[in-house]
């Protein structure tokens, strides 16, 4: 199955991962049943501002789509952008 915007997630590290340009933007996660919560998203300092956490976030949501997953983003970064996008409402956990 190919993943959503080039995201992947990486069990072993608990995170999901979005390579730009060999920089890495990664979302850190726990699992709860079929719950991901959200506990970190980092960009590296060139990123920043650049859209590439957003990317990131809009391929983890594509990943939490097809797999029928519910999200928890303790992130506030996490957080806001689930609220800008009112679209993805549905995967919020209740």
């Amino acid at each position: 199955m190919t993943e959503p915007a080039n995201v992947t997630d990486n069990p072993d590290r608990s995170r999901f991962e979005l390579d730009v340009n060999g920089q890495l933007v990664f979302a850190n996660y726990r699992r709860q049943g079929e719950t991901v919560i959200i506990t970190h998203v980092e960009a590296p300092v060139a990123l920043r501002g650049s859209g590439a956490a957003g990317r990131l976030m809009q391929g983890i949501v594509g990943i939490l789509r097809q797999r029928n997953e519910k999200v928890v983003p303790l992130c506030s970064y996490a957080a806001a952008w689930l609220k800008r996008k009112p679209e993805h409402a549905g995967l919020l956990a209740p």
